[in-house]
């Protein structure tokens, strides 16, 4: 964990945000500027940068992530249809939290090319 990232004190509970999930390793919860009706954060409790950062070490937190997202689309409502999945890394690719996180976005028709 580390102390300034905002994503660190959102895991430890020390910032409220609006959970939709929560387990020993990972968390979600809703984005503060939603890009779509339905836009949710999946983040590990233990602090990652972004892909580049992921190590051999860090693959049971990063297949914890992952798996847990259907799960999450199926809660909030999405799985039927479908929604669209990100992940940002770094300044150029959109990243403006330095800490993996998966967006999943949903509630409308995903357009593309996304941006």
């Amino acid at each position: 964990m580390q102390a300034d990232c905002i994503f660190c004190n959102i895991a430890q509970g020390k910032i409220p945000a609006n959970l939709v999930y929560e387990d020993e390793h990972v968390v979600a919860f809703h984005d503060i500027s939603p890009a779509a009706p339905v836009h949710v954060l999946v983040i590990p409790k233990k602090h990652i940068a972004n892909l580049l950062e992921v190590s051999i070490e860090d693959c049971q937190f990063v297949t914890q992530l992952m798996t847990k997202i259907p799960l999450i689309a199926e809660q909030l409502g999405l799985a039927e249809k479908g929604f669209r999945t990100v992940i940002n890394t770094k300044d150029d690719g959109g990243q403006t939290v330095h800490h993996l996180h998966v967006h999943i976005l949903g509630g409308r028709f995903m357009t593309w090319p996304p941006g």
